[in-house]
């Protein structure tokens, strides 16, 4: 199962976008919030090199922010990293 994580902070527009895109997905997540976590904070910096949330790992792979989540997806690219597949492009009709 693809594992994704999202550094946020509680009032970060974009972290509530990046979650509902997510969540439209149906896709877990794991949530790191680093308002008062400074260890956190710097974990994710380490993580990504970026300062900014929010900052989202599939799999360990840094995804970057929101806009770059978008973009994978208007691109076909984010079904493929978090594992997600059409039932037709399995199955296709003979």
């Amino acid at each position: 199962m693809t594992r994704v994580e999202i550094y946020t902070t509680a009032f970060c527009p974009y972290c509530v976008r990046a979650k509902r895109l997510l969540q439209r997905k149906g896709v877990a997540y794991t949530e790191i919030a680093i308002d008062h976590n400074p260890d956190e904070m710097h974990n994710m910096i380490g993580r990504s090199q970026r300062r900014t949330v929010p900052q989202i790992f599939i799999d360990d792979h840094p995804v970057g922010g929101y806009d770059d989540m978008v973009e994978l997806d208007a691109f076909g690219r984010l079904d493929e990293l978090l594992g997600l597949t059409v039932a037709d492009e399995q199955d296709p009709p003979t």
